[in-house]
């Protein structure tokens, strides 16, 4: 639970929504946020990738509906030009779309797989540190036998952008541990002002990305990248795990789900109840209902059967688990 704490000063919110799955999301994430947060004062951002030549199709909100919806809840879309990643990196649409956030405001970041399930305006953000989300599991670096530790392989991007290492480290994690390195979900992260953070941000994965150091030689950049670069961004400016106390985002405020499948398997019966009671208003229906997904997950009630497979107090330690038993019964979707 979270514990008390002074009231947040205003911040603008932004989330990327586009063709497919993503707009949905989107939805969601807004009627969430209007229900739970009705009082929240700033903007509310929706940054929209353009055709151009890093994409094969076009990534832009395709249903009217979607558009619709998310003006009439407040929401800004912003439309913003894919020059650095596009297609072969859609991850990237987070860091290229933190340029249409006006410069010196606070923001956060979402995505849109995120429910608000509580008051955003009584989170404690301090603006002057930044920090991103804890909930993550050891996905990166995957550590090949006789080849560079997590120590050396960390070191080597903390080295290439002449950033401390040592003080990163959670020494009271053993060495060698995942957890004892700077690692977070891209999730959500927050700063005093997206246009220093983006540029960092860009400037870094771009780095990794095209010369990254030879201890890297081995290891997968794709789909990870955003979730390397995020720590050393985050270390760079003063950031680090202790910059939003607990229990807040990913806690009692929001619910970073990922797929409605692992939503209705795993979290908890809150997370449960504010999502059923924001999709029942028919203008919310007729929205979501164009999503296979959703309409059988949601309205047609294979969520609840997902939730019947698993004790939520004993849950598999590790997603993937999640997922294969989701699999097997048959009611996986995405």
């Amino acid at each position: 639970m979270a514990t008390k704490a002074s009231k947040s000063d205003p911040f603008n919110i932004l989330i990327v929504a586009q063709a497919g799955r993503l707009q949905y999301e989107a939805v969601l994430f807004i009627a969430s946020l209007r229900a739970m947060s009705p009082k929240f004062p700033g903007r509310v951002i929706v940054a929209e990738p353009q055709p151009g030549p890093l994409w094969q199709q076009d990534p832009r909100i395709h249903q009217d509906v979607v558009r619709d919806f998310l003006i009439e809840n407040g929401a800004e879309i912003i439309p913003f030009e894919s020059r650095l990643f596009g297609q072969t990196y859609v991850y990237g649409n987070k860091i290229e779309a933190l340029s249409v956030l006006p410069e010196g405001e606070p923001f956060v970041f979402f995505d849109t797989d995120t429910l608000v399930t509580g008051d955003l305006m009584t989170v404690p953000f301090d603006f002057e540190r930044p920090g991103a989300s804890l909930r993550v599991e050891g996905t990166w670096p995957k550590l090949e036998l006789y080849g560079p530790g997590y120590t050396e392989t960390w070191k080597s991007l903390y080295d290439k952008f002449g950033l401390d290492f040592e003080s990163s480290l959670d020494l009271s994690q053993p060495d060698e541990y995942w957890r004892r390195y700077l690692y977070f979900n891209a999730g959500y992260f927050f700063y005093k002002c997206p246009k220093l953070f983006g540029e960092r941000f860009a400037d870094y994965a771009t780095a990794i990305r095209d010369d990254a150091p030879p201890e890297l030689v081995c290891q997968e950049l794709h789909p990870w990248l955003d979730q390397v670069t995020l720590p050393l961004v985050i270390h760079s400016f003063g950031g680090g795990r202790d910059a939003l106390p607990a229990g807040y985002l990913d806690g009692d405020i929001t619910c970073h789900y990922r797929l409605l499948p692992l939503l209705y398997a795993r979290e908890s019966d809150k997370v449960v109840e504010v999502l059923e009671e924001i999709t029942a208003p028919n203008k919310v229906k007729k929205v979501l209902k164009q999503h296979d997904a959703m309409k059988r997950m949601i309205y047609q009630g294979r969520g609840q059967k997902v939730r019947a497979l698993f004790d939520r107090d004993h849950l598999p330690r590790r997603e993937q688990a999640i997922r294969n038993t989701i699999k097997r019964n048959g009611f996986w979707m995405r």
